[in-house]
C-alpha cells in the first residue's frame, strides 16, 4: 500500500477527534479503547489493533498497520487466539472495504494463498473474498 502511516501520532491527533473521558462506569472495553486512542499508534500492540479494529475505531489508520503484521505472519494473535488480528480486519463491513480499496487488494492477495485455516477463520476468509 502507498500511503503513509504516521506512527508517531495517535488516533486523536490523525482524527483530529478528542474523546471525552469515559463515563466512571463504563466497562473495561470503553476504557482501554479511550485510552489506546491517546497512544501513538506504531506503539500499539497486536491485541491493541485487534480490539480497536474489532470496534470499528480508527480503521482508516489501523488497518494499514495490521496489514502489514498480517503480511508476515497471518495468524499473528492478541490475548485471544491465534487469528484473531486477521479475524477482526476479515468481518470488518463491505462499506470500510469500499472506502479502502488498496487495503482491500492487499488483503484479498493476503488471503488468497491461506490454506489450513482453522474452520471459523477458513468461513471468514471465504465470505471477504465472496463479497
Amino acid at each position: 500500500m502507498t500511503r503513509v502511516v504516521a506512527r508517531d501520532r495517535s488516533l486523536e491527533s490523525l482524527e483530529r477527534d478528542r474523546w471525552p473521558a469515559p463515563p466512571t462506569d463504563a466497562s473495561r472495553l470503553v476504557v482501554t479503547a479511550h485510552a489506546l486512542r491517546r497512544r501513538p499508534i506504531g506503539e500499539l500492540a497486536v491485541e491493541d489493533m485487534r480490539l480497536l479494529i474489532g470496534q470499528d475505531i480508527g480503521l482508516a489508520h489501523l488497518l494499514p498497520l495490521a496489514l502489514e503484521v498480517l503480511r508476515d505472519d497471518p495468524m499473528a494473535e492478541g490475548d485471544m487466539y491465534e487469528g484473531d488480528l486477521l479475524s477482526a480486519v476479515l468481518t470488518r463491513g463491505p462499506v470500510v472495504w469500499s472506502e479502502l480499496p488498496e487495503a482491500r487488494r492487499e488483503l484479498d492477495v493476503i488471503v488468497s494463498g491461506l490454506t489450513d485455516l482453522p474452520p471459523p477463520l477458513m468461513q471468514e476468509v471465504e465470505r471477504f473474498l465472496a463479497r
